[in-house]
């Protein structure tokens, strides 16, 4: 009888601004998009959808050795972190091509709206200007494991523009 497990990915990147633009970046980061939506306005031009891209050898390696192990530690894959490089994914990526630099944020997982889901969500506030291009999802604050790498068309911010990170991975059996 064979067995077959499928993951499909689903990065989702909406690019907002400060409706005032003299706010800190501190008092930004202290108070995002996700819980005080009224301190912002989005920025159409830089929505994303990234579908099906590549889960890393490094993040299917840490599943299997996990599996094996008498405790797991997938709750940890909640980092994100994003960058300006622009080199294609790769299964074999341990990291993002270029990171732009600032700490990572810690994503809230969230139950998805169907089963077999995992979603998790993280809203960065940037303190300077990037064309962004990237995207990663690690299991550290710092170096990690990294699950996935997505690339897509440039988001331009500056400083004080937040983006909010949506990462889905959908998990099905088959057989």
């Amino acid at each position: 009888m064979k067995g077959t497990l499928e993951g499909k990915t689903l990065l989702t990147a909406r690019l907002y601004e400060p409706k005032d633009k003299s706010l800190s970046v501190d008092f930004l980061r202290e108070h995002p998009v996700t819980s005080h939506p009224e301190l912002y306005r989005e920025i159409k031009s830089g929505r994303r959808k990234v579908r099906n891209r590549v889960v890393t050898d490094a993040y299917v390696n840490l599943l299997v050795d996990e599996l094996q192990a008498s405790v797991a530690a997938h709750s940890t894959f909640k980092y994100h972190d994003s960058g300006t490089g622009t080199v294609a994914e790769a299964a074999a990526d341990t990291g993002l091509g270029t990171p732009c630099g600032e700490a990572r944020d810690t994503g809230t997982q969230v139950e998805g709206a169907t089963a077999n889901v995992y979603r998790s969500v993280a809203t960065h506030t940037y303190a300077a200007s990037f064309a962004i291009t990237e995207h990663g999802l690690f299991n550290a604050a710092t170096a990690g494991t990294l699950m996935d790498r997505s690339v897509f068309a440039a988001i331009n911010v500056v400083n004080t523009n937040q983006i909010s990170w949506t990462y889905e991975l959908s998990v099905s059996s088959g057989g």
